[in-house]
C-alpha cells in the first residue's frame, strides 16, 4: 500500500486526456479499403443505368473516408510522455460486408508508480453505415488493468442508442437510453478526409469513456519539411481540435497516406512504429518524470487554514492565470507569474443547507456515467453518512471524512466508476475524490473533480509539486476538500489547473516550473 508522504494521483494523469483525443472520440483510423467494396458500388450504378437508358453514370455512394490513401493493415504507434515509451496503440479502419465501415483502436499504457507497475488496456471497435455521412450503428468499448474491466455495447435501436455495461462478477446493467449519436463515419479518420478533400472538416464524436457527443474540428495547415530515416520529406500537416479536450492535436503524414506521427502539446507524442518496436515499452517512473521540482521546501504557513504560500512561476500559458477565491496571479516583468494560493473555510454565513442549487445550472448535480449520484447505493451510503444533516458544509465535510476512514490507500486498485469504489473500498485520489463528488451530488450538494499538483516531499527528501486530484464542492459558496488526506479545507499547498479529463493541463507536464517560493 502506497504510504501517505507519496502523492496519490494515478498515472493516467493525462491518459484519459490521450485516450479521448486517440480512442474516446474516434481517433484516426487507417487501412485500404478492400476493392469489393467499390465494386458493389459500381455494380449498383451500371444497375441502375441500365434501368434509366441514357441516364448518367451514377456517383458511387462511398464515404471519403474510405477513399482516402492509406497504409493497409493498419498502423502501429508507441506512445511517448516527456521521450519516454509509456504505452502503444493501434488503429485500423476496413469495409465490411453490407455497405458498412468497422474501425478498431486499441491503446496499452503501461508506468510503474513507485514500487508498482501500472497497465491500462482501452480498445474500441465502432461500426458505420458506409454511405456518405454514415452513422455509427453500433460500439464496443472494453476497458482492463488500471481503472476496473468493464465493457460498454452501445447499438443503434429506434431513435435511441441501448448501452449495456458488463463487468466480471457483475450482472449486466442496462443503461438509460441515450439520444442517437450525432458522429458520422467522417468523424472515425477526420484528418485524411480533410486532407482528402482540402479543407476543413466539422463533425461530432461520441466519447468513450462518458458517453457525451462533442464537437471536433481538423483543419489542413501549412505541409512541413521533416527528416525520417535519414532523408528530407515534405509531410502534410492537420490539427484536430475537440471541445471537450481543447488542445490542438497535430498529425503528421505522407503524401502516400501514412500518419507519421502525432502531438499533443511539447510532452506527448503518438510515433509510426512497427509492431514489435511499438510493443518494446520503457518502465517509466512517472512520478519522478512528471512532478515539478521546487528550489526549496514550502514554509509551515503554507497547511495552515487559515493560510497561504507564493510561488513564482515559468512557464504557465497565460489561459491558465485566471483569479479565483484560492488563486491570484500576479505577472512580473521577466515574464514569470506569482501565484498566491489561499485556503479558508466557507463563510458562515454564505453557508446554505442542502439541496442547494447549482450555480452552472446542474452540470455538477448531474449523473454521469462515472460519477453515478443517481445509483441506489450511493444514494444509500450518503443517507447514512450524513442522515438528517442540513447544513450543506457539514455534510460534505462528513461525507468527505468517510471516504477517507473507509477507502484503503492502494494504488493498484483503481476504479473508474463511483460504484465500483463504493464496492471495493479501496484505490487512490481518484477513486477517493470519484466517490466523494458522486455522494455530495446524491446529497443534493453541486461539486465536481479538481486536476492540479499539490506539495509533497517523497522518499528521496525532494521538495516538489506532484499531480493530484481533490474536490470541489459548492456550499452557497465554492470551497475544495481533499478526502485522500483527510483535509476538510484543502489547504494552500494544493494548485489547482482544470477539472478531471480536461486535457488542457496535459502541456504543462514537464513544462511548468517554479522559480522561487514566497
Amino acid at each position: 500500500m502506497p504510504s501517505m508522504n507519496r502523492p496519490m494521483r494515478r498515472t493516467r494523469l493525462g491518459l484519459l486526456s490521450l485516450l479521448a483525443l486517440l480512442t474516446g472520440a474516434p481517433s484516426p483510423a487507417w487501412a485500404q479499403a478492400p476493392a469489393a467494396l467499390k465494386n458493389q458500388a459500381k455494380a449498383a450504378a451500371a444497375k441502375a443505368q441500365a434501368k434509366t437508358p441514357g441516364a448518367p453514370q451514377a456517383q458511387e455512394q462511398i464515404s471519403d473516408v474510405l477513399k482516402a490513401p492509406r497504409p493497409k493493415g493498419g498502423e502501429y504507434f508507441g506512445l511517448y510522455l516527456m521521450d519516454k515509451k509509456v504505452g502503444w496503440f493501434f488503429t485500423d479502419l476496413t469495409a465490411l460486408p453490407g455497405n458498412k465501415v468497422q474501425s478498431i483502436n486499441e491503446l496499452i499504457f503501461k508506468a510503474q508508480v513507485g514500487t508498482r507497475v501500472s497497465e491500462r488496456v482501452h480498445r474500441e471497435v465502432r461500426v458505420y453505415e458506409a454511405k456518405p455521412g454514415g452513422k455509427l450503428l453500433s460500439f464496443t468499448v472494453t476497458q482492463k488493468g488500471d481503472g476496473g474491466d468493464n465493457e460498454l455495447v452501445g447499438t443503434v435501436t429506434g431513435d435511441s442508442l441501448r448501452v449495456v455495461r458488463k463487468r466480471p462478477g457483475q450482472p449486466d446493467e442496462v443503461l438509460k437510453p441515450l439520444p442517437l449519436p450525432k458522429e458520422t463515419v467522417e468523424d472515425a479518420d477526420q484528418a485524411r478526409v480533410a486532407l482528402l478533400r482540402g479543407q476543413k472538416v466539422e463533425g461530432v464524436a461520441l466519447d468513450g469513456t462518458d458517453l457525451e457527443g462533442y464537437r471536433t474540428v481538423t483543419t489542413v495547415e501549412a505541409p512541413e519539411e521533416q527528416m525520417l530515416g535519414g532523408v528530407k520529406v515534405k509531410l502534410s500537416r492537420v490539427s484536430t481540435l475537440s471541445d471537450k479536450e481543447k488542445v490542438p492535436v497535430a498529425a503528421f503524414l505522407t503524401t502516400d497516406g501514412k500518419m507519421v506521427r502525432v502531438d499533443f502539446g511539447q510532452t506527448m507524442q503518438a510515433r509510426a512504429e512497427s509492431e514489435t518496436v511499438a510493443k518494446r515499452l520503457d518502465l517509466v517512473e512517472v512520478f519522478g518524470l512528471t512532478r515539478v521540482v521546487l528550489p526549496q521546501p514550502l514554509p509551515a504557513k503554507a497547511r495552515e487554514v487559515p493560510g497561504q504560500v507564493k510561488l513564482v512561476m515559468k512557464n504557465l500559458p497565460e489561459k491558465f492565470q485566471q483569479d479565483t477565491y484560492r488563486q491570484k496571479y500576479h505577472r512580473l516583468p521577466d515574464g514569470r507569474v506569482e501565484v498566491t494560493l489561499m485556503a479558508a473555510p466557507p463563510s458562515p454565513k454564505g453557508r446554505l443547507p442542502r439541496p442547494v442549487a447549482d450555480p452552472d445550472k446542474g452540470e455538477n448535480l448531474k449523473s454521469t456515467l462515472a460519477v453515478e449520484a443517481d445509483a441506489p447505493a450511493i444514494k444509500a451510503q450518503a443517507r447514512s453518512i450524513i442522515r438528517d444533516e442540513k447544513d450543506a458544509y457539514t455534510a460534505a465535510r462528513m461525507l468527505s471524512a468517510w471516504v477517507y476512514s473507509n477507502l484503503q490507500k492502494d494504488y493498484g486498485a483503481s476504479a473508474d466508476r463511483a460504484t465500483d469504489v463504493l464496492r471495493q473500498k479501496k484505490g487512490d485520489c481518484t477513486e477517493h475524490s470519484l466517490l466523494t463528488v458522486a455522494m455530495l451530488r446524491a446529497s443534493g450538494i453541486p461539486a465536481r473533480r479538481v486536476d492540479g499538483v499539490i506539495y509533497m516531499v517523497n522518499s528521496d527528501g525532494v521538495p516538489a509539486l506532484y499531480w493530484h486530484e481533490w474536490v470541489e464542492a459548492y456550499v452557497g459558496e465554492w470551497t475544495q476538500l481533499d478526502p485522500t488526506f483527510n483535509q476538510p479545507v484543502a489547504d494552500a499547498t494544493h494548485f489547482y489547473v482544470g477539472y478531471e479529463g480536461n486535457a488542457e493541463i496535459t502541456p504543462l507536464i514537464g513544462a511548468l516550473q517554479v522559480t522561487d517560493v514566497k
